[in-house]
């Protein structure tokens, strides 16, 4: 097993806004670094930094001992593998690296399959949001074999400030999934504890200092509330749309594994009605704004 040190060659798909510059930091730390992305834009600002763009996802494969899919879900995924031939093109021995957020018993189907061609998969979905992207401060929550964590963390570790290794295929994107569950059911209230506070009269600022010194604190309160949603900014970089789609993961793997996750439930279905009356492009942090008309209507 050799370790994926810099100067190997890497592929890339998927240049969004955590992407984008997830790759960077590997071009930087002196990884090569071929990449796809169907906005021309993103192409661009990855060969500005001294990638290599590609003309087709199965393109970044060619040459690559290992391939990074920065994608929204297990359908995008699927889609670049299957249907735009990445797989097929990839030699034995490649790792294929999901770092988006996947339905983890599609993973472990994908794992089956990828293996059959001697090509190997690690789930490896992170958190921390676009500024721990930029920083390398992420978390990553891996899931695979031992031996190809192992031979990718070098390379993890350069995006990533904590790389855990959780289980065998599917265990990154089960756990973070529920992370996200646990994360948007925390906003919910942190929200509606704020709006309430805030028609009785108490300082939002001085709420947060307060509870943040308190049992009541939490991600909401130390880095949503104060950074994207006080100074109305609502540029988390994560869209709320997306937050909904991970929420039903974590609910569709509570219920396979036999639990009936009651509050989980009831919060996936308060987000999916604010996903109905938000705009399309709407980040999740504006879930307050959703809250706020409730409110108002009484």
């Amino acid at each position: 097993m050799i370790a994926l040190q810099p100067g190997a060659t890497v592929g890339f798909v998927g240049l969004g806004n955590m992407g984008l510059p997830m790759a960077r930091r590997l071009l930087a730390a002196g990884y090569r670094v071929n990449a796809y992305d169907r906005a021309e834009a993103a192409s661009e600002a990855l060969v500005a930094a001294g990638g290599t763009a590609v003309a087709t996802a199965a393109g970044v494969a060619r040459g690559a001992v290992a391939v990074v899919l920065m994608l929204p879900d297990s359908a995008a995924v699927e889609a670049v593998m299957d249907g735009d031939g990445l797989l097929e093109a990839a030699e034995p021995g490649t790792v294929i690296i999901d770092m988006g957020s996947s339905r983890p018993l599609a993973t472990r189907a994908l794992a089956a399959r990828t293996a059959l061609r001697g090509v190997q998969l690690v789930d490896a979905p992170v958190s921390g949001g676009v500024k721990g992207a930029v920083n390398g401060t992420l978390t990553i929550m891996t899931g695979g074999e031992p031996d190809d964590v192992d031979r990718v963390r070098p390379l993890l570790e350069v995006v990533g400030k904590r790389v855990l290794h959780l289980g065998p295929a599917g265990a990154g994107h089960a756990l973070k999934a529920l992370n996200n569950l646990m994360s948007a059911t925390h906003l919910l209230l942190t929200s509606e504890a704020m709006l309430v506070g805030q028609r009785f009269g108490l300082d939002p600022a001085t709420m947060l200092e307060a509870v943040n010194g308190s049992s009541g604190r939490s991600g909401s309160t130390e880095r949503k509330w104060p950074d994207h949603i006080l100074p109305e900014t609502y540029d988390s970089g994560f869209g709320l749309r997306l937050m909904v789609k991970d929420m039903r993961i974590g609910v569709e793997l509570a219920e396979a594994t036999g639990v009936t996750p009651r509050l989980g439930l009831a919060a996936t279905d308060l987000w999916a009605e604010a996903a109905d009356h938000l705009p399309p492009t709407a980040d999740h942090t504006e879930i307050v704004k959703r809250l706020r008309q409730l409110l108002d209507e009484g």
